[in-house]
């Protein structure tokens, strides 16, 4: 096991010599607003960022993903394909700040743009990734997984619990934890409570108030779906009236 103070990224800052748009959309979002004026630092280990739709959980992932390299499609630095570009220009005015050594491994699975990934990877000369169509959603997601994240590293995720069933999410989360224990620093965003569980993770959570460190017991999410499988009928009553 490597030391649990390894990180190959240590923060991410705004770049001095970098123009924004302060009135764009994306720059007006609470927590990308904070990081732009205060910096993020990125913890050792597992990192998760949870938030309603919209908090700008996605947009931070894809920013880290483009200030270090990675296609913000998903994949790997070396990853050249493109569907319909949405990403904001957040990854471009990142400045991060790597520990030294800290250029190792890096991938990036965004659950959204899997079909995309799939088709790049299996049309590479001599791909070993030719069955990832084969499988189920789920199923090509945690075996992409295995394939492509490994040992020390910088890992991004977005929402990857969007294709997992509870007991293959049960099953990332030991994948999480195998991952750390090998050095891998990871950043995850995640409306899940299941993965969020995770013991020592980090959880920072986003909203109005821009971004802050929660333990998992306090998080709205944890609230909401306690209360929501506690009495469905409260919530569910009022919207479905006739």
């Amino acid at each position: 096991m490597r030391n649990s103070t390894d990180r190959p990224i240590r923060r991410v800052d705004l770049d001095p010599a970098a123009t924004i748009d302060r009135s764009a959309w994306w720059s007006r979002i609470p927590a990308v607003r904070a990081v732009l004026d205060h910096g993020l630092n990125i913890p050792a280990g597992v990192t998760f960022l949870v938030g309603e739709n919209g908090s700008g959980k996605s947009t931070l992932i894809e920013g880290l993903a483009g200030a270090i390299g990675l296609n913000p499609e998903g994949g790997s630095r070396g990853a050249q394909y493109s569907t319909r570009p949405s990403e904001s220009p957040l990854g471009e005015v990142l400045r991060v700040s790597r520990s030294v050594g800290g250029r190792g491994h890096s991938y990036f699975l965004r659950a959204e743009t899997m079909h995309g990934l799939y088709t790049y990877l299996e049309d590479l000369p001599g791909s070993p990734d030719r069955d990832l169509h084969d499988r189920s959603h789920g199923e090509g997601f945690l075996e992409v997984l295995d394939r492509k994240f490994g040992g020390p590293g910088f890992y991004l995720m977005d929402e990857p619990e969007a294709p997992l069933s509870f007991v293959s999410t049960l099953s990332l989360v030991a994948r999480l934890a195998d991952l750390r224990a090998a050095g891998a620093q990871l950043v995850i965003a995640t409306h899940s409570p299941l993965l969020t569980a995770l013991p020592g993770a980090t959880i920072l959570e986003l909203g109005d108030f821009g971004l802050r460190k929660a333990p998992w017991d306090q998080l709205t999410i944890v609230a909401n779906w306690r209360r929501f499988l506690t009495d469905p009928p409260t919530y569910l009553g009022p919207l479905l009236k006739p």
